[in-house]
């Protein structure tokens, strides 16, 4: 290959071996004075190819694991709390888990340096949940059980990547498979002259054919190159893990919090469809072919991810680790911003959604709350009305049941609980509790300020207020613990642990029902919503009507999404102008409507595309 050759020719014949992980190059060598010497050598090759590079001891070279691991525990604190050391001696990687990775890196990497001089294996740290996650675990325990499947499917992937010369001219074409003029099942077909690639692949919960549309002439599973994941939310990878099962054998690009949470629903997905005898889209297989596959990127790591396309995540503000994601086409040919979902505002959890492109010819926007009459109250007098509700609902010794989406919009309600000082029990039903250990997991991908809480060590996930149900036994003990708050899900009264909880609470008018989420047409909620207060419910195999005398409440403006002004100031403070907008993930005229007002007030070529619609951008 050409690229490896030109490599060869600069470096000394001390190097054993040159692979691909991916777009990376790693160099092996025998010789320890070039490893340990190499820096001068490698920036003058990175400057010639213009990829990444890094040089790693043959294992050859390698102490032993044994040894290696005495010392790690020798040179980092005990107060770091290491919760495992695995190695992978192929690549000659050391993985250190512990719960605070700050200790292990040292101040100015000075313990991260001295580990790998005394070794020789390069360090990789990752943070321990703070929380006990199975997730977590299992997903890091996959990776090294198919350590030898990753090593081989990286560099075969670098191959192809490299196989071909970028080339900075000809078509690039977008068909919008799902998502347009609707909410659920996104999925947007992207093609260069040399690559396809998948961004989403989503689902509509509930709907039978609620899947991305793929029998047409631009779609051939065996020619996408990739799948891009912009966060975890069913309706944006809920069908990933069939086109697996499809016979995609292809790079899953997603961040690591967006790949826990993902396995988290998916799995959730699968247990909730054969318990209510439905049989799935897709099964552990799907699952687990993604998790092998999938490549993890931090914020604004860019990366080839094709032979003439560069993909970099930035934050969208939305879910922990969402994504807004820029494809960067050919040597400055185009540029597209994919920016849904995401919240330009700030919230506890997050900071707003990113805007500082240096380029941007095409950008991709929501419009969930993109009507004119979509607009949120301020957050502050948000959250004071939801505490308001919540203390009255204590002061007269009730329980406040809250239906709520187990990814962000839990989170978000408990650090409001927490900043409020809260101090009463708050039980946390269905996923909740294991959403939280993906979160402590990764505290760099809160915002600023919760950030600074986090390593402070004051991560409101943390807080003793917050109780676990996993069992019905806690159920009860919950429902007898008064006053206190539950949170459980779903988030839309339509399945879940929470209609336990309506069951059991829903005559007493001491409680309190507070809706913190979207309420779709046809749900549950949406029917109390509007006023239904004799509640179809299955108590013993058999459904009865239960009398709804608990008070109900709505909380606007906790939502996720940006509302209609939200969305104008995120085109508006794009610090480089798009060409053109195309607007989709909302209902056909709040697509239309907003696409209108974008072309309105900044003078861009602004469209709703619909379903199936192919539009040619160069």
């Amino acid at each position: 290959m050409e690229i490896l050759e030109k490599i060869k020719e600069i470096l000394p014949k001390s190097v054993s071996r040159i692979e691909f992980e991916g777009a990376e190059i790693i160099i092996y060598t025998k010789d320890l004075d070039f490893f340990k010497n190499s820096e001068k050598i490698i920036k003058e090759v990175v400057q010639q190819v213009k990829k990444r590079i890094e040089v790693r001891p043959d294992k050859s070279l390698l102490l032993p694991e044994d040894e290696v691991r005495k010392k790690i525990l020798e040179i980092v604190p005990k107060e770091a709390e290491i919760k495992d050391i695995v190695f992978e001696k192929e690549r000659s990687i050391v993985n250190i888990y512990a719960k605070r990775t700050g200790l292990v890196i040292g101040k100015g990497g000075e313990t991260f340096k001295k580990i790998r001089e005394e070794t020789l294996w390069k360090p990789k740290i990752e943070r321990a949940p703070l929380i006990d996650s199975q997730i977590v675990d299992g997903i890091r325990k996959m990776f090294h059980e198919e350590v030898d499947f990753r090593k081989n499917f990286l560099n075969e992937l670098g191959k192809k990547i490299f196989s071909q010369k970028t080339l900075n001219k000809g078509r690039v074409r977008l068909t919008f498979l799902g998502g347009a003029r609707e909410v659920g099942r996104s999925c947007l077909l992207v093609e260069t002259l040399n690559s396809k690639i998948l961004i989403d692949a989503g689902i509509i919960s509930g709907s039978l054919n609620g899947f991305p549309i793929l029998n047409i002439p631009e779609f051939n599973l065996n020619e996408i190159d990739a799948i891009v994941a912009s966060h975890a939310h069913l309706d944006h990878v809920g069908f990933i893990p069939t086109l697996y099962e499809m016979g995609y054998d292809g790079p899953l690009y997603l961040t690591t919090p967006t790949l826990d949470l993902s396995v988290l629903l998916w799995l959730d997905f699968i247990e909730v469809s054969q318990r209510g005898g439905v049989k799935p889209l897709f099964t552990i297989k799907g699952v687990r072919e993604a998790l092998k596959r999938s490549i993890t990127l931090d914020y604004e790591e860019v990366t080839d991810i094709t032979s003439d396309v560069k993909l970099t995540f930035y934050n969208s503000g939305h879910i922990l680790g969402g994504s807004i994601v820029h494809l960067h086409v050919g040597e400055g040919l185009h540029n597209i911003i994919y920016a849904l979902d995401q919240k330009f505002g700030k919230t506890n959890l997050l900071d707003p959604a990113y805007t500082k492109f240096q380029r941007v010819e095409t950008l991709i926007i929501e419009s969930t709350y993109g009507a004119k009459n979509d607009v949120m109250p301020k957050r502050s007098e948000v959250e004071k009305n939801f505490m308001e509700v919540v203390n009255k609902t204590m002061d007269r010794g009730g329980i406040v049941l809250i239906p709520s989406f187990s990814v962000e919009r839990a989170q978000e309600l408990m650090t409001i609980l927490v900043k409020n000082n809260f101090l009463y029990p708050v039980y946390l039903d269905g996923m909740i509790w294991d959403a939280n250990g993906i979160f402590t997991a990764y505290p760099e991908y809160y915002g600023k300020s919760m950030y600074k809480q986090a390593i402070e060590g004051k991560d409101p996930f943390l807080s003793p207020i917050f109780k676990r149900i996993s069992s019905p036994q806690e159920r009860e003990k919950a429902w007898n613990d008064r006053p206190c708050v539950i949170i459980s899900t779903s988030g839309m009264l339509n399945g879940g642990p929470v209609l336990e909880h309506l069951k059991y609470l829903a005559e007493d008018e001491r409680n309190t029902l507070i809706f913190v989420g979207y309420q779709a047409e046809g749900t549950l909620g949406r029917k109390i919503q509007k006023g239904l207060r004799e509640v179809p419910l299955e108590i013993d195999g058999k459904v009865v009507s239960v009398n709804l005398k608990m008070e109900v409440y709505t909380t606007d403006g906790l939502s996720a999404h940006s509302d209609r002004k939200q969305l104008l100031a995120y085109v508006g403070n794009l610090t480089s102008k798009p060409k053109r907008v195309f607007v989709v993930h909302g209902e056909e005229e709040k697509t239309i409507s907003l696409a209108k007002t974008i072309e309105k007030i900044f003078k861009i070529e602004s469209y709703a595309p619909r379903l199936l619609e192919t539009l040619r951008v160069v």
